[in-house]
């Protein structure tokens, strides 16, 4: 089948060299020719484990080539895949203009027959808008990202299952053959039923984490181990082991935060009280000062505190720091007039924004020598796996904040070091 896939940053990438894997042709299309010539090079704009060999094999194969004139990469399209990485403004508004706009524009260079198939989080009605727009000209499809940072090809590969919504019923075999190389497990549905899907799954599973991290914050405050709680809570059959339930940071901008603030937003304009998902965000951004909140309650003051910072990106096993909490978190400490020293694996050089207010160690040991707290933030398998007693020995104060837990079972009985969790009182063995 002949694929061309629109927005060619995380999603798209991911999209088309596992398209072009699968045995399709395969055109991305970007209208950002630095991309473009990267691509041809088999560079993707940003890290993904096994992308940029996928994108490589696709070239040398010929199943995959990059363009950024529309009109020559869709001459002969069976399905345009759209995938646009949704940007949103400050309040998590998704900007959707910048998918619907280009969307738009190409709809006229459609061959006849043409499906469209959008996988950009958009709220739900736009997908309807935009096919109204287009006319007999092309049909038009729905089916969620289920992108997942760090595990994006597997998950895109091998997925569980896969949502689709029709414009058109004509439409159900086509896609059956686009996607039968990785599942032919779909769930088919009109196209507002798909949009509102991925709205629910995002907004219940930050509901979960915002229900979760309030527990934690009570068991802080009372002695008791939310951990333990969390496994009493998965033991109950209407739960499960599976549920979106563990103490930890809040959930960082992009595709939970633009899904509860689409739901707020769609219910304030049709006057229907939803009342539990503007809670969820006021419940997610008073937590997400957390580690902040910890590291004053340890000092004191900040001002003048050397405060080392272990992973900035916004997940392992991607190189993205678009909406991080790490950043975040920096910038803060930076107001109160600390000194923050951070180290990634995956950064090696800050945007010019950020490379006045934090300070780029080139290993773990520089970040910490003489710290005067360490927080680990991205969990990447090479910062878990240190040598933190000896690493903590060269601090100058041993505090280690731990929103994930991810060193407790190594950290939270040392002696000698006071580490926080969330939902786990201070621990200063």
């Amino acid at each position: 089948m002949r694929v061309c896939v629109m927005g060619l940053w995380h999603l798209g990438c991911v999209t088309a060299g596992c398209l072009a894997a699968a045995g399709h042709d395969v055109v991305g299309l970007d209208a950002d020719p630095e991309v473009i010539a990267e691509l041809r090079k088999g560079v993707p704009p940003l890290f993904e484990p096994g992308l940029e060999q996928l994108i490589k094999d696709g070239l040398a194969s010929g199943a995959l080539r990059f363009e950024t004139d529309g009109k020559s990469a869709v001459i002969d399209a069976d399905v345009l895949w759209v995938t646009f990485d949704t940007p949103v403004d400050d309040d998590d508004c998704p900007q959707v203009e910048a998918v619907a706009g280009p969307v738009a524009d190409i709809v006229p260079e459609l061959p006849d027959g043409c499906l469209v198939l959008i996988s950009s989080q958009l709220p739900v009605g736009t997908t309807r808008r935009l096919a109204g727009h287009a006319g007999a000209r092309a049909t038009f499809a729905y089916s969620p990202e289920n992108l997942r940072l760090g595990k994006a090809i597997e998950v895109f590969t091998r997925p569980d299952r896969v949502v689709v919504g029709l414009q058109s019923e004509a439409d159900r075999g086509k896609v059956t053959a686009l996607l039968a190389p990785f599942t032919s497990n779909v769930v088919w549905m009109d196209l507002e039923a798909a949009e509102m899907t991925k709205h629910a799954i995002n907004a219940f599973l930050a509901t979960s984490v915002a229900f979760m991290n309030e527990i934690a914050a009570l068991c802080e405050m009372v002695g008791a181990d939310a951990k333990d709680v969390e496994r009493g809570l998965k033991s109950e059959e209407r739960i499960g082991p599976k549920a979106y339930l563990s103490p930890g940071g809040a959930y960082a901008g992009g595709t939970l935060a633009r899904d509860v603030t689409t739901l707020a937003d769609l219910g304030r304009k049709l006057d229907v009280p939803i009342g539990l998902l503007s809670a969820v965000r006021d419940s997610n951004s008073e937590h997400r000062s957390w580690a902040l909140r910890k590291l004053k309650a340890r000092h004191g003051t900040l001002s003048g505190r050397r405060i080392a910072i272990l992973g900035l990106t916004y997940k392992s096993g991607t190189s993205t720091l678009r909406r991080s909490a790490a950043v975040e978190l920096a910038l803060s400490l930076g107001a109160e007039g600390a000194t923050v020293v951070a180290f990634d694996p995956a950064i090696h050089e800050l945007p010019s924004g950020l490379a006045g207010q934090i300070c780029l160690a080139g290993s773990p040991a520089a970040a910490l020598a003489h710290a005067d707290a360490v927080v680990l933030s991205t969990p990447w398998p090479k910062i878990q796996d240190l040598d933190w007693p000896g690493l903590i020995a060269s601090m100058k104060c041993p505090i280690v904040i731990d929103a994930n837990w991810v060193l407790a079972g190594r950290l939270r009985s040392h002696p000698g070091i006071a580490y926080a969790a969330v939902g786990l009182p201070w621990s200063v063995a």
